[in-house]
């Protein structure tokens, strides 16, 4: 009986010390030793603080920045990440943090930048999210490695580039004339554009993507915006696995109620396909990015098929993507003459002699934007370049080492966090030169090769390399068109009740929406 209450005693003891053990190596010593070898390689930074790392000095900085009122400048990198700007001015341009436990390696310098980004050995693979953020985006295209992501990319590739855009120029311009007819009894009055580009690129998504209406995926769009939100305010909160699991929070619990909420209403979509098929009414599920992916969902060649939850997190992707990175970029741009030149006046057609000199005799008056000419719009394209690389949506991308590694000078510890900083090089003035705040669509001129001096790294608000993002393409179309059919109607001009207020939420958005003014172009308004 004694030898059984010693066994009693001593196994719990035993797991306890082992315990312990592991929680100091996970806790202390790893994070200690990382911290050495990268600072003996001339890496430095803000100090390794217990459990915490230095997430409560990164969330003290963002509430400080965010207190403070902004002048209206473009300067918006101390305000959406102070803690980055806080950090590259004292330690430099590469410098090593703490996301907790986590190790976070900082890379602002666009060689380096360049380096990870193209690098095709997998040296640089997707870190694994947070759990808020993989409730957001689940396992689409923007996380999946290997197998999965060429499946992924080939379908992305094939909805959205080459002819399959020409095939969605007209429901965008359908959808920007809904918009348009909506406000027509707004020109001359104050108007918050922010919120109407948000439906207009909600509305937008939902018909090319999936071929549904803006009422048909709001509810989506909004469980995907509260998981924004949940998301960004966990940011910067330190959890320890084990005690997350066995109290989970309200955020997680509300976050696993929305994403449960979202699959669902996916499944609808594509049941809807499937029913319209079984009886009868449709020959196939579609040749939009859902009809593809429903096909993957089907296919009998396991190369090819995609499972239901690789459908539903795709479809999730697609949604937050197709819409808040586009509205986030239309909010904060505005040309005129170039698309009138093109496309003419909407109340004032031209004459037969300024159509002929415009665009020869096979023009059409007032023409809506077509694909042909949407390619003419150089200054449009400055102009768009300029305010990514000033308002660019997305702050930075984020990788890992996946193995020990030798970029340049540093040999990197596998398993530590990259974060790639690429909104740094886009504000440096050594770059850009000293007006480098300033809003200047004219250093585009000569295209991005010759504004970067030919290094991709340094404007790179799509990405790079082989992981670049696949809709690309068809963001730009989507804000040509819309910014030319507004441009064709209206003038605009800032409210005096704008406050200047950028903020990151997943994507750099205005805290208080974009106030302006509509004036109409026709002459008898």
């Amino acid at each position: 009986m004694g030898g059984l209450m010693k066994l009693v005693i001593l196994v719990p003891c035993s797991l306890f010390f082992v315990a312990l053990v592991k929680f100091l190596y996970d806790y202390l010593w790893r994070p200690l030793r990382i911290q050495q070898m990268l600072n003996s390689q001339g890496i430095r930074g803000p100090p390794y603080r217990f459990i915490h790392g230095n997430n409560k000095e990164v969330a003290k900085m963002r509430q400080e920045a965010l207190s403070k009122p902004m002048a209206l400048r473009h300067d918006i990198f101390p305000r959406v990440q102070p803690h980055i700007y806080t950090w590259i001015n004292k330690y430099g341009k590469n410098y090593l943090s703490w996301d907790g436990v986590r190790a976070e390696l900082v890379i602002s310098e666009p060689e380096l930048i360049k380096e990870v980004l193209k690098n095709s050995e997998k040296a640089f693979p997707k870190r694994k999210l947070t759990v808020f953020l993989s409730k957001l985006v689940g396992n689409g295209l923007v996380t999946v490695e290997g197998e999965k992501w060429v499946k992924q990319r080939k379908l992305g590739n094939y909805a959205f580039h080459g002819e399959s855009l020409k095939n969605m120029t007209p429901a965008v311009i359908a959808s920007v004339e809904t918009m348009l007819e909506k406000r027509k009894g707004y020109v001359g009055k104050e108007i918050e554009v922010f919120e109407e580009f948000r439906l207009l690129t909600s509305e937008v998504i939902s018909r090319t993507a999936f071929g549904s209406s803006y009422l048909e995926g709001q509810k989506i769009f909004y469980m995907l915006s509260r998981l924004a939100i949940i998301a960004n305010r966990n940011l910067f909160k330190t959890r320890i696995p084990w005690i997350s699991k066995l109290l989970k929070p309200a955020d997680i619990l509300e976050s696993e109620e929305l994403s449960n909420e979202i699959q669902g209403c996916v499944m609808k979509m594509i049941k809807k396909r499937e029913d319209r098929v079984v009886n009868g009414e449709a020959d196939s599920f579609g040749n939009d990015f859902l009809g593809l992916l429903v096909n993957a969902y089907h296919d009998l060649d396991d190369k090819n098929k995609l499972s239901l939850g690789d459908l539903v997190d795709e479809c999730k992707t697609f949604y937050l993507a197709g819409q808040d990175t586009v509205n986030s970029l239309l909010a904060w741009t505005k040309a005129r003459r170039e698309v009138i030149d093109i496309f003419g006046n909407y109340w004032n057609p031209p004459t037969l002699f300024e159509k002929s000199k415009r665009l020869g005799t096979e023009s059409r008056n007032n023409q809506n934007p077509h694909p042909e000419s949407i390619v003419k719009l150089k200054i449009m394209t400055m102009i768009i370049n300029e305010t990514l690389r000033l308002y660019g949506p997305a702050n930075g991308l984020m990788r890992k080492v996946g193995r020990e590694v030798q970029t340049g000078k540093l040999v990197l510890p596998a398993n530590i966090d990259l974060y790639i900083a690429n909104v740094v090089p886009q504000h440096d003035p050594q770059l850009w030169g000293d007006d480098v705040h300033l809003f200047k669509p004219e250093r585009f001129a000569e295209g991005i090769a010759k504004a970067t001096n030919y290094n991709a790294a340094v404007f790179c608000p799509f990405g790079i390399g082989p992981r670049s993002c696949v809709g690309m393409s068809f963001a730009t179309m989507e804000i040509k068109i819309a910014l030319s059919m507004i441009l064709q109607r209206c003038t605009i001009s800032l409210s005096l009740a704008y406050v200047h207020s950028p903020i990151s939420v997943v994507t750099v958005q205005p805290e208080h929406g974009i106030q302006v003014i509509l004036k109409s172009l026709d002459s008898n308004v």
